[in-house]
């Protein structure tokens, strides 16, 4: 296959390793960055390794390269520079801290060609606030991915307000092209849109179990055994489509009862935040019971278990399309 291009990825760590192999496995030449060259090497040996195991297991992404083919596309290095050189497209995937992102992209922005799409991986900075200062900020966007990003395909991309248009649609283009799901915001906001629902649902999880309305190991039932049974291959505005004759018809059936229930729902727990020994206390409680499902000592043999589940969910996915 021939080569579709350069792509630098800007940290070595689960996030980086991901986009490697998600660009490697459609035939992009892929440069992984990190500033100690130990840890790029022990990146690409586990790079290495992870796909000849999803080979073995089935659950490869792309469908014209084998493992050792895409491991080949992939390389490392220490050095900045040689990693953001003559790319098409960058995806940069340090911590969570936007100090140390501003100082990144400041650097970046001074060797990129003036084609290079610019994509940060961050899960709740606005784009803005990491691009203000850059002189490439209109081809800078936030590209989000879901974790583990390999095996759970959609990916946000947020524009900043000096996002122009082609780089959103080239980004939007790329991502399909990659095998991901891509979701275009028109503008920012803070959580984009998957942390907003996902910090509704945890309010409400929050809400039911600090009232002693259902223990947290029930009301991951509800999820798993149910509503996450059809929010695996239709979202919630097909579901609810599907669930009358149409969404009008939906909401002129259930539209009050909806509303009437979530006016009861309450403000949002205050326990997030810790301030008071009542929030410590209501969060120890919650997590003591977490501890009775998942005791810490077996949080990464658990979380190799929900990768492999993933994985095999998204092998069904693909065959069913």
């Amino acid at each position: 296959m021939e080569s579709k291009g350069k792509v630098g990825i800007v940290g070595s760590g689960l996030i980086g390793k991901s986009w490697a192999m998600i660009f490697a496995s459609v035939g992009y030449n892929v440069v992984l960055f990190d500033i100690d060259s130990k840890q790029v090497e022990a990146a690409i040996e586990s790079i290495r390794n992870e796909l000849k195991h999803f080979e073995s297991e089935g659950t490869l992404r792309g469908d014209k390269l084998s493992a050792e083919e895409q491991a080949k596309l992939i390389t490392g290095t220490s050095s900045l520079q040689e990693c953001v050189k003559d790319c098409v497209y960058i995806q940069e995937c340090v911590p969570e801290n936007l100090e140390l992102k501003i100082k990144v992209w400041s650097e970046v922005d001074k060797m990129v060609t003036e084609n290079t799409i610019l994509a940060s991986s961050t899960s709740c900075i606005v784009p803005s606030k990491i691009s203000a200062d850059l002189k490439n900020k209109e081809r800078f966007i936030v590209a989000h991915p879901c974790n583990p990003p390999y095996h759970t395909p959609m990916v946000e991309l947020v524009p900043a307000p000096w996002t122009n248009q082609d780089t959103r649609t080239k980004t939007r283009q790329i991502m399909a092209e990659a095998g991901q799901g891509p979701v275009s915001l028109s503008r920012e906001l803070p959580g984009f849109v998957l942390n907003r629902m996902q910090y509704a649902l945890l309010n409400e999880c929050f809400r039911l179990i600090k009232d002693e309305v259902v223990s947290p190991q029930d009301l991951d039932v509800v999820m798993k055994d149910g509503m996450g049974m059809r929010y695996a291959f239709m979202g919630p505005m097909e579901t609810i489509h599907l669930n009358a004759d149409g969404t009008q018809n939906y909401c002129d059936r259930y539209g009050h009862t909806i509303y009437n229930v979530s006016s009861d729902s309450g403000p949002i727990p205050t326990a997030w935040r810790q301030e008071t020994e009542d929030d410590k206390a209501t969060v120890g409680r919650i997590s003591s019971l977490m501890c009775e499902t998942v005791p810490m000592e077996q949080l990464a043999d658990r979380r190799l278990w929900r990768d492999k589940r993933l994985a095999a969910l998204a092998k069904l996915k693909r065959s069913m399309q």
